[in-house]
């Protein structure tokens, strides 16, 4: 997970070399906090995928760039087997595995997450757009604002990606969904 981290924040501090921009500039164009962005440029902490998606958006990279350093080749179809996606692991309770990596200019970005069991709280997070939640596997509490959610297997949410959110596995069990970034 940890070289993962560093490789994005490798490829993040390249992106803002490249646009000849300061750390300060690049955060205030993409809308972010500039100390959070400078901590994710250190490859020491989490970077969250909305965060990622803000400034792919903004910069017109894409995602699959920043988040595993691979151009999108396909404009017609891609295929992911089960099992075959591209993944990261963003934290230890996450893991994030691309379900359309290697399709180029597409409009959402759908994974397939596995969420470990924990017993830290709900990291909260927020994004521009919306976001479509599937539970495949396993019971999943998610916190919508101030609303606790609990989602079983074919369940699902959708939800204005602007309210905090964020996802927690229950009953000591892994949980699987796929989650659909808009």
């Amino acid at each position: 997970m940890d070289n993962q981290i560093k490789e994005i924040a490798e490829r993040l501090q390249g992106l803002r070399d490249v646009l000849e921009l300061s750390s300060a500039e690049f955060a205030q164009q993409a809308g972010l906090d500039q100390q959070e962005y400078e901590k994710a440029e250190t490859g020491e902490n989490d970077i969250s995928v909305s965060m990622l998606q803000r400034i792919s958006r903004k910069f017109r990279v894409s995602l699959d760039e920043l988040m595993f350093g691979l151009e999108p080749r396909m404009s017609k179809y891609f295929l992911t087997r089960s099992g075959k996606g591209i993944s990261i692991e963003r934290t230890k309770a996450y893991k994030y595995q691309s379900l359309a990596s290697g399709f180029k200019g597409r409009l959402a970005d759908p994974f397939l997450v596995t969420v470990e069991p924990s017993n830290e709280p709900i990291t909260l997070n927020q994004h521009s757009g919306q976001e479509f939640n599937l539970v495949v596997k396993g019971c999943l509490q998610i916190r919508l604002d101030e609303k606790d959610l609990i989602l079983n297997p074919g369940d699902s949410l959708y939800f204005n990606a602007n309210l905090l959110h964020g996802m927690k596995a229950l009953h000591q069990e892994q949980a699987q969904f796929i989650a659909i970034i808009i």
